[in-house]
């Protein structure tokens, strides 16, 4: 199918707009933490002051994630976007002064706290705008087609930052990055989305932020799967993230396996995807849970890292693990969820999601200590495929919706036979 014949996915403005925004935005994004790193190791920092500003970023979206939700669901949704970006593109372009001397590394981390904030207001703003510049059938090819945009972002991002680097040094890319930024959100400008009903009332702040939270709470495979998420996230993949690099430099004595291995994982998951976009199983909630269950193949590899193509293959293999859900969970929550509740639950499973990895990942070098890398890593295993094997045992997760309630929406219109 042609790009922009009609009908196709890039023929509507609107998403074709936000997708190569998001494009360019996870460009800068990506490019951002290069241009970071080398600027604090140039004025003499260490791993630890890297790690600590790094971590300040997380954080600060992480805790502020709720309140980015109910500010994505009380005002449109693009102008949160476009504060959002525009917030993180001036933060950068500040970075340039802040880092022209030694400027100390409590007030950096401060800085880059703050920037985490623009992350905790444009994530769910960005999930939640999707139905306003699609039809609801189009909803699972165009997150699949964002979630592609995402990943060549990832890919191609580093490699800008590090040629910026090596050009024009450190702290001038900066300007690079907010570039991205800049014009990321001026592509935003010209979205229309959907009016959304007005309240005769409006609720207070916090009845607001306890709605989201309720919303998700009595939704029980919304819940579950969000927990699934949490719990994995903080083991499986926190061990994987920390040890690729640890064993494949001991094993091989080289980058280029733990840099290979990454971009097959996102090969893997670019191509299941688009699988995953053209295919409609019955349940789709037991088809993505299944598949995400390959993803303890990452971890089993490292923990018998016998060759550099096992490590390699089985990050292809695990990487294919994750396109169903980017094929089919942001379109059940975009489906299943009142549109004027969506910003506050994408935030929750943001929060959800990221809450406890930072502490997994800082608990994978003591636990390792302690147990046994390769003992630590077979234990992640089990662990993966138990908790995925158990959150199918709730109800709704199968078909990612509420029991019975597909049957309801058909008898109202508001889904497709």
């Amino acid at each position: 199918m042609k790009l922009f014949a009609p009908g196709s996915l890039l023929s509507y403005s609107g998403f074709r707009r936000l997708w190569f925004s998001s494009l360019l935005v996870t460009i800068g994004g990506a490019a951002f933490p290069i241009a970071l790193a080398v600027t604090i190791l140039d004025n003499g920092g260490d791993a630890t002051s890297l790690g600590v500003i790094l971590a300040a970023r997380v954080l600060s979206s992480v805790l502020l994630a709720l309140v980015g939700g109910v500010w994505a669901d009380r005002l449109p949704r693009k102008y949160v976007m476009i504060g959002a970006d525009v917030y993180r593109g001036i933060l950068m372009l500040g970075l340039i002064f802040t880092t022209a001397s030694n400027f100390p590394t409590w007030a950096l981390a401060a800085l880059v706290f703050a920037m985490g904030a623009g992350d905790a207001f444009g994530f769910p703003a960005s999930g939640a705008i999707l139905p306003s510049v699609l039809p609801s059938e189009k909803l699972p090819a165009g997150n699949v087609l964002r979630s592609i945009s995402s990943k060549i972002g990832q890919v191609v991002g580093p490699g800008i930052g590090g040629l910026s680097v090596a050009i024009i040094g450190g702290r001038m890319t900066f300007a690079v990055t907010s570039f991205f930024f800049f014009v990321g959100t001026a592509l935003l400008l010209d979205i229309k989305e959907k009016p959304r009903e007005a309240v005769e009332v409006a609720p207070s702040f916090i009845t607001d932020l306890r709605e989201g939270l309720v919303t998700v709470w009595r939704t029980p495979w919304l819940a579950a799967c969000i927990a699934m998420s949490s719990l994995q996230l903080m083991v499986v993949l926190a061990s994987e993230n920390v040890l690729l690099p640890v064993i494949s430099r001991r094993e091989f004595h080289t980058n280029s396996v733990f840099v290979t291995a990454a971009v097959m994982f996102t090969i893997g998951g670019t191509v299941s995807a688009l699988i995953s976009m053209r295919v409609k199983p019955k349940h789709p909630g037991q088809v993505a849970v299944l598949i995400w269950g390959f993803f303890a193949i990452a971890p089993l590899v490292l923990a018998f890292p016998s060759s550099e193509a096992l490590i390699i293959i089985g990050y292809l293999v695990a990487g294919i693990s994750i396109g169903p859900w980017e094929a089919y969970w942001s379109t059940s929550i975009q489906r299943e969820i009142p549109q004027e509740l969506q910003g506050r639950v994408f935030s929750v499973d943001y929060m959800g999601s990221l809450g406890l990895m930072p502490i997994g990942m800082a608990l994978v070098g003591p636990l390792t200590k302690v147990f046994g890398e390769r003992e630590f890593l077979i234990t992640a295993v089990i662990f993966h495929l138990i908790v995925c094997g158990l959150v199918l045992l709730v109800p709704g997760v199968k078909d990612l919706r509420t029991p019975d309630s597909s049957k309801s929406e058909q008898a109202r219109g508001q889904l497709p036979d």
